[in-house]
């Protein structure tokens, strides 16, 4: 007998385009034999279990079926919510007479259990539940006409909205809204996690995320190779090794970072503390005179060289570990004299490099090639690097990612929602689903710097590096989110990494 696909209340990891998901759902049929109607009624009867289980009190539904299998599963939950006593108003968009197969069955099914059907633009008065159940995974144009008047009415009203798949109006494949797009409360995904949902526009569009994989024999996944991976803060601790008993200062590591112009120190400092944080043995922070003295005043664990002129770089180059460059470096002559320094003078060493803000501008300018530095662009920089503009890096996020790792080399980190990490070797980018709106303020990507700098200086290769301080740098954020999202500073941030370290699962001591 086959084994099925467990059911459980986590996420999977591996994450699919939309093309991938019907190649699965295809082997499912054709290799396995389970008939389309089966899938259906299994995807019905999943959504029907969710909301009974999430709105129990919800006496109308209301139901929108687009013309294709979403729509069909939209007459499943139609149906035995109608034999449940519910309130049921399913209202049809677009040319039903084009439905087929399975989607054909369940909407016959759904008229001989004595349902009712509305068409656009009829809407009923109230509803304590909308169904999205309009449009699929293949959409790959914007949405116009009814749907797209359809979908602005949801998303003005109060009720919740359950979204089949899919929220209507997302791609599956980018993440963007394609004109118009469901917001959905909670989205039930099945048999394979499309990748667009979590991260563009897919956040601000998909809710909670659930997922059922339809009974399905767990020998369907290895038809294909997942396209992307999703991975959390839990995922990635579990690859770090604790420290041994043993560890010293020297163990693990000495990060410098470089930067801090006139008017941005915080940006420098902030890095620091990260690093410490994040457990990094020594952090030395090379910036400019004008306030080095006044650094570390308040974190005096922070090494500070004051450097007028790049060549005071040389020794404590020569020290490092790891070179956090960018935070608060800034254009001018100061800080494009030492980008160039410790670009030349680590362009053969043996030391990994982390480039963010005002490095990754300058290298923008005169861009460059290699293996031992991770590049942490947002979305204007990544536009920047790859001379176009931010719609362009939105529109396609996956593939922004992939180009800039391609053209770059090393390891790149496309920060955003749903971060992606790209490196070479890796069969697709993996993507962090964890993280809050109140990450959008200042100081934020200089404390990821600092975090990846810190992880890389102990010893993990530039991959891990890149994906684990993603994911711990989230997950910190979380925490601090506790209180609030708005108003949540990147030095709350910092305060929460360590309990991110003490919830991991090792033998370390909990004194």
């Amino acid at each position: 007998m086959a084994r099925l696909m467990p059911c459980t209340d986590r996420l999977p990891y591996a994450l699919y385009r939309a093309g991938q998901v019907r190649m699965l759902d295809a082997c499912a049929i054709e290799r396995f034999g389970i008939p389309g109607e089966t899938l259906m009624e299994r995807a019905g009867t999943a959504l029907w279990r969710l909301i009974q289980d999430r709105w129990p009190q919800a006496g109308r539904l209301t139901i929108l079926a687009g013309p294709g299998n979403n729509g069909g599963d939209g007459y499943v939950v139609a149906r035995l919510a109608h034999r449940a006593g519910r309130q049921v108003r399913l209202v049809r968009l677009g040319d039903h007479s084009r439905l087929s197969g399975a989607a054909a069955t369940a909407a016959a099914a759904y008229a001989e259990a004595g349902g009712r059907v509305a068409t656009w633009p009829a809407w009923p008065d109230a509803s304590d539940l909308i169904l999205d159940a309009l449009l699929g995974t293949g959409l790959t144009r914007a949405v116009t006409g009814d749907m797209a008047a359809a979908i602005r009415r949801v998303n003005q009203s109060r009720a919740p909205v359950l979204a089949v798949d899919i929220p209507s109006g997302l791609s599956a494949d980018t993440g963007q809204i394609l004109g118009d797009a469901i917001h959905a409360t909670l989205t039930l995904s099945f048999i394979g996690l499309k990748q667009g949902l979590f991260t563009g526009d897919g956040p601000d569009c998909v809710g909670d995320v659930r997922f059922d994989a339809l009974e399905v024999p767990a020998a369907v996944y290895a038809s294909t190779v997942a396209a992307a991976r999703r991975t959390d803060w839990p995922k990635e601790a579990s690859r770090i090794p604790p420290r041994p008993r043993s560890a010293h200062k020297g163990h693990c590591g000495h990060v410098l970072v470089v930067g801090g112009a006139p008017g941005m120190s915080g940006a420098a400092r902030l890095c620091g503390e990260a690093a410490l944080r994040t457990g990094a043995g020594l952090v030395r922070v090379a910036t400019h005179p004008e306030h080095a003295a006044l650094l570390n005043l308040t974190r005096p664990e922070l090494m500070v060289a004051a450097i007028s002129t790049p060549d005071q770089l040389a020794p404590l180059l020569e020290q490092a570990t790891v070179v956090a460059l960018g935070p608060g470096l800034g254009r001018d002559p100061w800080g494009r004299a030492l980008f160039e320094h410790v670009l030349q003078a680590e362009q053969s060493g043996p030391r990994p490099l982390v480039l963010d803000a005002d490095a990754l501008n300058l290298l923008a300018e005169q861009p460059g090639r290699r293996d031992n530095w991770i590049l942490t662009p947002h979305p204007g920089e990544a536009a920047r690097l790859l001379a176009c503009t931010t719609a362009d890096i939105a529109q396609d996020r996956f593939a922004a990612a992939t180009q800039l790792q391609q053209g770059y080399g090393g390891t790149v980190v496309l920060k955003g929602a749903g971060t992606l990490i790209t490196s070479s070797g890796q069969p697709g980018p993996a993507l962090c689903s964890q993280g809050n709106p109140g990450m959008a303020s200042g100081g934020m990507g200089d404390a990821l710097t600092g975090i990846i700098g810190a992880l890389l200086a102990q010893g993990l290769d530039l991959e891990q590096a890149a994906s684990a301080g993603v994911c711990l740098h989230a997950a910190a954020a979380d925490w601090a989110a506790r209180k609030g999202e708005r108003g949540l500073l990147a030095s709350d941030l910092i305060a929460a990494l360590r309990r991110q370290w003490r919830r991991q699962k090792t033998g370390e001591s909990r004194r």
